[in-house]
């Protein structure tokens, strides 16, 4: 009988609809023996390592939740080297893995007619030659990694706690605390990106791998190629390069040049915000971080 671990948050804002659409439906499905992984007060990589410790050969995995919840089971996933299927499921703020597999409700999984298996090739994070985590859609520095923490404020969870208007009223916060902070501070240290020394001005590096960042702002099907990924560096703290750069976002693509590995050596110590899909890290007295596609990939669930 084939393994069903429902990854999810008791404490999310969404639990009780998790409850209702995923675990009840779930017990009632055949051929399968359904457990669940609730995760922890911790953080995104002891929940990782805590998981990836049960997993077997042959399991399939369903996070249902944000962006957040994806990460941990991509990230113990990867970590277990065992052979297992991942589906994920929105309930969280953005959900831009869900939104990049297609998958939106349990029976876009469990309908054999709709669910393919495909490779989900991630981005890897490393410090100092140190691994990080894996990231699946997205991974940025600076300025826009710094504003996430926003998510972690009270007033702001309020606000995404409303189930109309929620998207304005977190983007109206977040331009608020934009116009408060683009003046007055270097968000990222002097550093080279792949031996290019870049204009002290820059306040923001991304690498995108999935289909959207933010909800809004469109990617592409870099998640499917072992070989690219997009990435960006800009001087954001310019309202009108933002701008700029959220029209083209939203409107076409995010812009940027194909590679397969970016090294950003850093020329004066300092401090660097980084965050992968939300689930922020923060660096001191660093020297390098490398964004690269990883060497392994993920059997994930689509919505065909």
């Amino acid at each position: 009988m084939k393994r069903l671990l429902i990854v999810y948050n008791p404490r999310s804002s969404r639990a009780a609809d998790v409850k209702k659409e995923v675990l009840a439906p779930a017990r009632e499905l055949t051929g399968y023996m359904v457990g669940k992984y609730e995760i922890e007060k911790t953080d995104v990589d002891k929940n990782a390592a805590k998981f990836a410790k049960l997993l077997k050969d042959g399991d399939m995995v369903l996070a249902a939740g944000g962006d957040a919840t994806a990460i941990i089971a991509v990230n113990a996933i990867l970590q277990s080297d065992k052979d297992v299927e991942l589906a994920v499921l929105p309930y969280g703020n953005f959900n831009d893995l869900a939104r990049t597999l297609g998958t939106k409700k349990f029976d876009d999984i469990f309908s054999a007619n709709k669910r393919q298996c495909k490779k989900l090739y991630p981005l890897e994070i490393l410090v100092d030659e140190k691994f990080i985590r894996y990231a699946t859609c997205y991974v940025t520095m600076g300025m826009t990694a710094e504003a996430v923490k926003l998510y972690d404020e009270a007033k702001m969870r309020k606000v995404l706690k409303k189930s109309i208007g929620r998207y304005v009223g977190s983007y109206t916060h977040l331009m608020g605390w934009y116009f408060k902070n683009r003046r007055g501070k270097q968000f990222l240290p002097e550093f080279k990106l792949n031996g290019a020394l870049q204009p002290k001005q820059t306040s923001d590096y991304a690498a995108v791998n999935g289909k959207s960042m933010a909800r809004v702002m469109r990617g592409g099907e870099d998640w499917r190629d072992a070989r690219k990924f997009r990435s960006e560096t800009d001087r954001l703290t310019n309202f009108w390069r933002l701008f700029k750069l959220m029209a083209k976002s939203i409107l076409a693509r995010i812009p940027g040049s194909d590679t397969k590995s970016d090294i950003l050596e850093f020329v004066e110590s300092g401090q660097v915000e980084l965050q992968a899909e939300g689930e922020s890290l923060v660096f001191k007295d660093m020297k390098k971080i490398e964004i690269r596609k990883a060497n392994k990939w993920v059997k994930v669930i689509v919505n065909s």
